[in-house]
């Protein structure tokens, strides 16, 4: 598990657009609030995608990332993204996987008039796929994701035992979603961020009700 978002590209089967066969990881900065993909990583993913003779409606349509919290609903932020990278395309899809599996997908069409619809997300068991290879995941998770160490506290951090396990089941330094904070903590974190840090994180706030326990204290993630 990891407290960061992650995200990447679904590809789809040729005959089926909206059945996604396979999830591509591209390398990406993340914070517990946002994801920023590297522009060469991308571009190199859809020349392999073209070299394997898909087109792009199989591979640059469906947008699909996490959120670490129990909410996948979309942000502000999301939004605004779906619309800037995605706006030109005929049609696109938005999925959102939270941590306690609940999902959210919308279909957006760009033709004739346009609209948006959410639309239902299952699991096809009927098809053959291969098992589960975590530990291949653990490398491209390692290979691809840079974690941003702005929401991360250095300076504020308590002594602890050098033993004790500060990592993450991916081996990444764990964020401040993995460490109580009071008000006054993060309230001073904000206060550091620039403007464009501060409305991301604002936004996410918004939509993840459990950032905020009965006792006020705050947990990020």
């Amino acid at each position: 598990m990891t407290d960061n978002e992650v995200g990447g590209f679904g590809v789809a089967a040729a005959n089926d657009l909206l059945f996604v066969t396979d999830f591509a990881l591209v390398k990406q900065k993340v914070t517990c609030v946002s994801v920023c993909f590297e522009d060469e990583s991308v571009a190199d993913f859809f020349e392999d995608q073209v070299q394997a003779g898909r087109k792009p409606e199989q591979f640059a349509r469906i947008w699909l990332h996490t959120h670490p919290g129990d909410s996948p609903l979309p942000s502000t932020t999301d939004e605004k993204t779906f619309e800037r990278v995605f706006g030109k395309c005929d049609w696109s899809v938005m999925f959102i996987l939270a941590q306690d599996s609940s999902t959210f997908a919308k279909l957006r069409f760009n033709v004739g008039p346009g609209g948006d619809i959410k639309i239902p997300v299952c699991v096809d068991y009927c098809c053959e796929f291969d098992g589960a290879d975590f530990n291949s995941w653990r490398k491209q998770y390692k290979d691809n994701v840079q974690q941003d160490t702005t929401f991360l506290f250095q300076s504020e951090k308590p002594d602890k035992d050098p033993k004790a396990d500060d990592t993450d089941s991916f081996g990444n330094e764990k964020t401040i979603s993995d460490h109580q904070l009071t008000d006054e903590d993060l309230l001073s974190e904000i206060e550091q961020m620039d403007p464009a840090e501060r409305e991301v994180f604002m936004d996410e706030l918004a939509v993840r009700s459990n950032f905020w326990n009965e006792e006020n204290e705050v947990f990020y993630g």
